[in-house]
């Protein structure tokens, strides 16, 4: 009986072997698309997934679990708070809404090919068949939409929660600065964020809500939030680089075009699949809408048209070449300085209400992507020297590999940086640090041995310092060929202040995000 017994546990044993056994061949065997997508993480929320087109909501929270912030001493003194912010989610631009229109008739044409062809409609998803852009009709976009407008509004209030001694002061225009570029989106998120601040602090109807000035500068003008608009060496690059980007592209467009067009039946060209990823970004951020043309991918599919978008990011914004960031300087500098006269007020135990407490910013991707860039975030290992250097980066790695950079993180919409400059006063070696938050989180600084509360001088001095050798006009200057004539110079001038002053409520067809 015994003997029985022991048999019996050994066959269990191999048989239990032998099923690991056979799985592991079975995924060795399965199809590398389906083993990546395994290996994405599930359940799989593709709002999440949106690259720079992400609700904040949704992906503030997405942090590194395995970073852990530094505890802030209690005689720790918050005094002065930077903050350089995305606007809230948007309506797509004019230009993208002729896009859609576009889709709607392409996709119509799609069907009836498929109908003369006498091919099967059984794959083809119902809403494909009649369907019209949301945004038909509409003239105007680019606004900001009612979402946006309480991610700004909330994010006010949250930090009003999270700083209460520091901004508890009586409303002074001089002591809580608020810019915003004069794109309305920008200066609207700015007016929500302010709304959410000052909440309950005023006399102005239900909310006592009170008025706060919003200050903008010219856009031909704004070194500081549209550095990018007058950089005329990063123009070029960027210019240069666009037809490469779309050939890095193109591979995963054209995969994904074959596999939609045999799953359908429906004869895809490349830039339907560039229309539908447009659109399923569109529906899933603005309209909470993921089972129509996010539907039509699946999950492997998404993350690397995710990927697509991130390393367009990657490379015209962000770590793919210096100028992208290093024309961000003037920024980065006016933060710094702001932080020096905070320090210059506490020194001379100048009276609250006396001294600017806050500087807030309202700008776009392409401000928050090169400032986050400056300040050395979302690198990995020793790429931080090699950013010091001025030497390229390898691209983010392709999925299924994980990678940092993720336009989602980086810069969704209402992304943001926070400096928060601490006096700490029973500190022997240092009496000031600067914490900082990306998106309301704290982050490790590679040029602050991987803290996010640095000591104010080391900040300094190995952060700024390292891209003071040169300035912005030197970073932004391109060589011109040949002389012009002064009094073509002068008339060349005019015009350009004629054309600025006229298109200054205009919308470009290169839309800033």
């Amino acid at each position: 009986m015994e003997v029985k017994v022991k048999m019996k546990g050994k066959l269990i044993v191999i048989f239990m072997l032998h099923a690991i056994f056979s799985l592991l061949i079975l995924l060795l065997l399965l199809p590398s698309s389906f083993s990546a997508r395994l290996i994405v993480d599930e359940p799989f929320d593709v709002r999440q997934h949106l690259s720079t087109v992400s609700r904040y909501g949704v992906v503030k929270d997405l942090v590194d679990n395995s970073f852990v912030p530094a505890n802030i001493p209690d005689t720790c003194t918050p005094i002065h708070l930077n903050l350089v912010a995305r606007h809230g989610t948007r309506a797509p631009t004019k230009k993208r809404m002729k896009e859609m229109e576009r889709l709607a008739i392409s996709l119509q044409a799609l069907i009836e090919d498929a109908k003369e062809r006498k091919l099967s409609l059984d794959n083809v998803p119902a809403w494909l068949f009649d369907w019209t852009s949301p945004w038909k009709g509409k003239v105007k976009g680019g606004e900001l939409i009612v979402k946006g407008e309480d991610e700004l509004y909330d994010l006010g209030i949250r930090i009003r929660e999270k700083f209460p001694d520091l901004l508890n002061d009586e409303y002074h225009p001089d002591v809580y600065t608020i810019k915003a570029t004069q794109v309305p989106r920008a200066s609207a998120s700015a007016v929500a964020f302010a709304m959410g601040l000052f909440s309950g602090r005023g006399s102005l109807g239900p909310g006592k809500h009170r008025a706060f000035a919003v200050s903008t500068e010219s856009r031909a003008s704004d070194l500081l939030l549209r550095f990018f608009d007058t950089c005329q060496s990063y123009k070029n690059y960027r210019k240069s680089e666009e037809p490469a980007v779309e050939k890095l592209k193109e591979p995963i467009f054209d995969e994904i075009t074959h596999a939609l067009s045999g799953r359908s039946g429906l004869n895809f060209t490349r830039q339907d699949i560039s229309s539908l990823w447009f659109l399923c970004k569109q529906e899933a951020s603005l309209l909470d809408i993921t089972n129509q043309a996010c539907g039509l991918f699946n999950p492997t599919e998404l993350a690397l048209l995710e990927w697509t978008d991130d390393l367009e990011v990657f490379v015209l914004k962000g770590y793919g070449k210096s100028v992208n960031y290093k024309m961000g300087l003037p920024l980065l500098k006016d933060v710094v300085e702001s932080m020096e006269l905070a320090v210059k007020s506490n020194e001379e135990a100048l009276p609250s209400g006396s001294y600017e407490k806050a500087r807030l910013r309202f700008a776009h991707a392409e401000t928050v992507v090169p400032f986050s860039c400056l300040l050395g975030l979302f690198l990995q290992g020793s790429e931080y020297n090699l950013i010091l250097k001025e030497k390229p980066l390898e691209l983010p790695p392709k999925p299924p590999k994980r990678r940092a950079w993720r336009g989602s993180a980086v810069a969704p919409f209402a992304g943001n940086n926070m400096l928060v400059l601490y006096s700490c006063p029973a500190r022997k070696s240092s009496k000031y640090f600067v914490q900082v938050l990306h998106n309301e989180h704290p982050v490790p600084l590679p040029g602050c041995d991987n803290s996010d509360f640095c000591p104010f001088e080391v900040f300094k001095e190995r952060i700024l310092e390292p891209h003071m050798k040169h300035d912005y006009h030197a970073i932004c200057r391109v060589k011109e060929e040949a002389a012009p004539v002064a009094a073509s110079s002068k008339l060349s001038s005019l015009f350009f202040w004629l054309f600025s002053w006229h298109s200054e409520g205009k919308e470009s067809d290169n839309v800033d995000l």
